[in-house]
C-alpha cells in the first residue's frame, strides 16, 4: 500500500478504496468494521475496532477514503489497524486515478477513438446498432473494468481491451483484405459490453462481485440478447443480427471457456483469436513485470502452469495499448 509514514511515530496514512467492508462483533460484544482496502499498489486487510456510534459505521464498498493507522502482523499476515478513517472530499485535492490501477489512457479518450471508428463504418446497419448499444453504456464504460480478476481488471480496462482489439483488427484487415472490417469491429466493440451488467463496479473502477444476471447468464449470452433486443427495435435485418450474435456467443473459442458455439466464419474466428491474444498479452506482461530481469514468475495457471521469464529487454514493462 502506498501509505506515508508520519514523522515521530509508527502511524501511516494515505488514500485508498474500500474494496469490501463488513460490520462484525467481537466475542466480548464490541462492534468493529472489517475492511479490505486497495490502491494501485495492492490491498490489505484492515480493522476499525471499538465502533460505538452508527455514523462511524457508514462506509460502503467502493468508497474513496483517507485512513490513518498502524501496520501490524497478525497470523503471519500484514494487517492495518485503523485509528481514523473518513471519505475523501474535494478539499483533499486528490484524483482517484492516482490511487487505483488504471488503463493507460483516460476512458474519455478511448471512447472518442472508438466512436470515430463507428462513424467510419460503411455498413449502415452495423453503424446504427453499434452506436445505439454503446450509447446505452457510455456513462459507465469510461471507467468499467473488463474483469473481476486477471486481464484488464483495472479502471477503464473494458475500453482498453476493446480498443486494443480494434487496433489489432485494423492491422489484420490490411493484410487479409477479404475480411469484413465493419463486421469485425462491430463484434469487437460489442463482444464484452455487457460485462457492465455482469460485474459490479463503481466510478472507482474497482471490480466487485458478479451480479445475479452475471452468474446466471454471463456476458456472452447477455450480449447476444442485447443485440437481438435492440436490433429488432431498430429494424436491423435478421442476417446482420445473427452474425453479430454468433460472434458474441462464440468469442471465447471453445465450450471449456464458456463459448456456446465455436466460431464458424472468418470474422468470428478472428474476434476470438484477437480477444485471446490481447488478454494473454496483458496477463503475461503484468506477471513478468512483477519479477526482476533474469527471474521467472511463479507458475501461471492461465498459461498451462508455465513460469514466464523476464529477459529484461523490454523497453517498458508496463501494460499499455498496442
Amino acid at each position: 500500500m502506498n501509505f506515508v509514514s508520519l514523522p515521530g511515530n509508527q502511524l501511516s496514512e494515505g488514500f485508498c478504496l474500500v474494496k469490501s467492508v463488513e460490520k462484525k462483533m467481537t466475542a466480548k460484544g464490541s462492534n468493529y468494521l472489517d475492511f479490505i482496502l486497495a490502491d494501485n499498489d495492492g490491498e490489505v486487510n484492515a480493522k476499525l475496532w471499538d465502533v460505538k456510534d452508527i455514523p462511524a459505521m457508514n462506509f460502503e464498498k467502493f468508497d474513496f477514503v483517507k485512513v490513518r493507522g498502524t501496520f501490524v502482523t497478525f497470523n503471519d499476515a500484514q494487517q492495518f489497524r485503523i485509528d481514523r478513517i473518513r471519505k475523501v472530499t474535494p478539499e483533499d485535492g486528490v484524483k482517484i486515478d492516482d490511487y487505483v490501477p488504471c488503463a493507460c489512457l483516460s476512458g474519455e479518450v478511448m471512447l472518442e477513438e472508438i466512436e470515430k471508428i463507428i462513424d467510419d463504418f460503411s455498413d449502415y446497419e452495423l453503424k446504427l446498432l453499434t452506436r445505439a448499444i454503446l450509447d446505452q453504456y457510455r456513462d459507465r464504460i469510461v471507467f468499467w473494468p473488463a474483469a473481476k480478476a486477471l486481464h484488464h481488471a483495472v479502471r477503464g480496462g473494458l475500453l482498453m481491451h476493446t480498443l486494443s482489439i480494434l487496433r489489432l483488427a485494423k492491422a489484420v484487415c490490411s493484410i487479409y483484405t477479404y475480411v469484413n472490417y465493419d463486421l469485425l469491429c462491430a463484434g469487437a466493440i460489442l463482444h464484452d459490453i455487457t460485462k457492465i451488467d455482469e460485474i459490479e463496479a463503481a466510478e472507482t473502477g474497482i471490480p466487485g462481485e458478479y451480479t445475479a444476471k452475471g452468474n446466471l447468464l454471463g456476458h456472452l449470452v447477455m450480449g447476444a440478447m442485447k443485440i437481438d433486443e435492440e436490433g429488432k427495435k431498430l429494424g436491423i435485418s435478421e442476417d446482420t443480427l445473427v452474425l453479430l450474435e454468433h460472434m458474441l456467443i462464440s468469442h471465447h473459442g471453445v465450450p471449456e471457456f464458456g463459448a456456446a458455439k465455436m466460431p464458424m466464419f472468418t470474422e468470428a474466428i478472428l474476434l476470438s483469436m484477437l480477444d485471446d491474444l490481447d488478454a494473454k498479452m496483458f496477463e503475461s506482461s503484468a506477471a513478468i513485470n512483477e519479477v526482476e530481469p533474469g527471474a521467472f514468475t511463479p507458475k501461471q495457471w492461465h498459461f498451462d502452469n508455465r513460469m514466464l521469464y523476464n529477459h529484461g529487454r523490454s523497453e517498458d514493462g508496463a501494460v499499455e495499448l498496442i
